[in-house]
């Protein structure tokens, strides 16, 4: 991930140049009521656009079916994020946005990660304490950023959005508030439908490709395992790869789930090694033409099909 950095410093010079031949006309309509609202990826688009509702445009920096922790930005990118009436991101997910922040006004900047309650990642199976560290620090930071697959920290983040929102725009508030009680109610009854029907499983071994389940396992009684730590680019080594099969021969493990987005290899070497079949486990960090379901809770409610039958729950 490190090699993200090269490309954002390129494009600051451009990025910079175009911003002051155009100084006059940013001066006058960028970050206005006008501007839409940039958002770094999927999960904070979408719970975006759920609180605007059709008030405002909300635009998203990763493309649909791109892997959003290897994202690029473009001149123009960047420039739409100066422009924007607010940037909203979670720091320490994505690179290009962590230093692409910085060209924008601070005060047209939301960080939602303090609203997430992130915690640190966990080491995989048989990755020590450095490796994990090195790992989490080449990619994503210390913390877990997917907080979106527990409705309960995604609920916090819609309620954060609000609130800034709320706060640069005060006759919206009402409107605001309204379609964020909405949208925090069906995550609430999503957070249920998940609570009872993972409530009763043969095995509460989760065993995905890589560690992005940690908050969903915590939510809903499951330990997930990665195959390799938090960060997907990851390789495991033998030891890593020996202890998972390990854990999946002693545990009883019956499916181990690859991902969307990322390479299947390593979850479907252990499941060669221990007979267990492979499932997909969507990660929801974009939604494509081969995504199980059209947006965030379509997406969650399949997952939960798919954890259903492969935990063996009643």
């Amino acid at each position: 991930m490190r090699a993200l950095r090269a490309p954002v410093a390129l494009t600051v010079l451009a990025t910079t140049a175009a911003l002051a031949m155009g100084a006059c006309s940013a001066q006058t309509t960028g970050g206005g009521a006008g501007s839409p609202i940039v958002t770094s990826f999927y999960p904070i688009q979408f719970a975006t656009q759920q609180v605007v509702g059709g008030t405002a445009e909300v635009t998203v920096l990763t493309r649909p079916g791109a892997e959003p922790h290897d994202l690029e930005l473009a001149p123009q990118d960047i420039g739409g994020m100066t422009k924007a009436r607010l940037v909203v991101y979670a720091d320490g997910f994505q690179p290009a946005v962590d230093e692409a922040v910085g060209l924008v006004d601070g005060a047209k900047v939301l960080d939602v990660a303090g609203a997430a309650r992130l915690v640190p990642a966990s080491p995989s199976e048989g990755e020590s304490a450095d490796e994990h560290d090195d790992h989490a620090g080449h990619s994503h930071g210390a913390d877990d950023p997917h907080f979106w697959l527990d409705p309960s920290r995604y609920a916090a983040v819609a309620e954060a959005i609000s609130a800034r929102l709320s706060k640069d725009d005060p006759s919206k508030a009402s409107t605001y508030a309204r379609n964020t009680a909405a949208f925090v109610e069906k995550l609430s009854q999503l957070d249920d439908e998940m609570r009872v029907g993972l409530a009763q499983c043969r095995t509460t071994q989760l065993v995905t490709s890589h560690g992005a389940f940690g908050y969903l396992a915590a939510r809903y009684g499951l330990h997930q395992q990665g195959v390799t730590g938090i960060s997907p680019e990851a390789e495991p080594s033998a030891t890593a790869l020996k202890a998972v099969s390990d854990l999946v021969s002693s545990a009883g493990v019956t499916t181990i789930y690859q991902e969307t987005l990322v390479e299947p290899q390593f979850a479907r070497t252990v499941a060669g090694s221990t007979g267990a079949k492979v499932a997909t486990l969507d990660p929801i960090e974009g939604i494509t033409s081969a995504t199980q379901g059209s947006d965030y809770f379509e997406v969650m409610r399949s997952n939960l099909v798919t954890l259903r039958e492969g935990q063996g729950c009643s």
